[in-house]
């Protein structure tokens, strides 16, 4: 892939504009990568371009062995040759880290032989965007780069994102639209929180059904932009706190629950090949379904948790 700079800009900036995909993929493909830069291979994030220069991108190699011992499955939703939807169980990575000493999703992608795209680097083979551990849900994997490019599209030009279902520890007052910017807790490393100078984040959130005690609630939400932990900080901010988000300020330990209860309930983009919509629909796991079942009348969660319901929600309330 040649690329030719037109005018002075840093490298990745340069890749980013000519790609059209997130820069954080741009940058970890020069830094573990490199892109040839005049014959000259450069690793550089940051070099600076004076205009003229030839950039020749070359994607890696799929290397297929997967170096963990993989004893799980993960539910496929969708399937096709460009793309598959995985169900993501929680307390699963999504990609190696050299923090990360458990099997990954790429690793068990890797385990499987499923053809992955290669534009995000070694580490994150095929992923297009990523969950929390504790998160569980719908992710779409890129199985060729050029599903991989058409679908990082999407994300920047919004087109493609997803419908969060969770179960909070006091009812939201009403709908709301949260536009709060986000950045990197000052002394905090593992926490985000919102801040003035930090990048703009903005979140809707829908209410469902109220247990049937009335203290907590189910609620949706849509990102209309993709923050770390951006839903936990948004609703932080409303004096609100998903089930067990003990970093965001979740209090009782009395559910003796195993993680955060926030699930991506629906994903939905246009296909890179066929240009169709796709909306699919990712099933709770047991931990979910067991605090709604014990806690919450299920005929009206069945009800309130109906895809169409849950889109048009956010169409009549905003």
């Amino acid at each position: 892939m040649k690329i030719i700079a037109k005018k002075p800009m840093r490298l990745d900036v340069c890749v980013h504009k000519h790609l059209q995909t997130p820069r954080n993929q741009v940058e970890q493909l020069i830094k573990n990568h490199g892109v040839m830069v005049n014959d000259k291979k450069v690793f550089k994030t940051g070099l600076k371009l004076k205009g003229g220069e030839t950039i020749v991108v070359e994607l890696p190699t799929l290397q297929k062995e997967s170096p963990k011992d993989i004893d799980f499955d993960i539910e496929i939703i969708y399937e096709d040759d460009d793309l598959l939807i995985v169900n993501k169980p929680p307390h699963l990575v999504v990609h190696p880290a050299p923090s990360v000493k458990e099997p990954t999703l790429v690793d068990w992608l890797k385990h499987k032989g499923i053809s992955l795209s290669t534009l995000s680097g070694e580490e994150r083979y095929g992923i297009v965007h990523r969950i929390d551990k504790e998160t569980s849900g719908a992710l779409v994997v890129a199985k060729n780069n050029e599903a991989h490019l058409a679908l990082s599209r999407q994300l920047e030009d919004k087109s493609m994102g997803r419908y969060y279902l969770a179960i909070i520890d006091k009812p939201l007052k009403e709908n709301v639209i949260i536009e709060r910017a986000i950045a990197r807790h000052p002394t905090k490393r593992t926490k985000m929180a919102l801040s003035d100078s930090g990048r703009e984040a903005k979140s809707a959130f829908v209410k469902l059904a109220l247990s049937n005690a009335s203290t907590h609630e189910l609620i949706t939400a849509k990102l209309f932009t993709g923050r770390t932990h951006q839903i936990r900080v948004h609703l932080e901010s409303l004096s609100r706190h998903i089930l067990n988000d003990f970093t965001y300020g979740y209090k009782t330990k009395k559910d003796k629950l195993s993680r955060v209860m926030l699930h991506a309930y629906l994903i939905y983009f246009i296909h890179p090949k066929s240009g169709k919509l796709i909306i699919k629909e990712a099933p709770l796991f047991e931990d979910f379904k067991g605090i709604l079942t014990k806690q919450f009348n299920m005929e009206t969660v069945d009800e309130k948790t109906d895809s169409d319901t849950i889109i048009n929600s956010f169409t009549t309330y905003f």
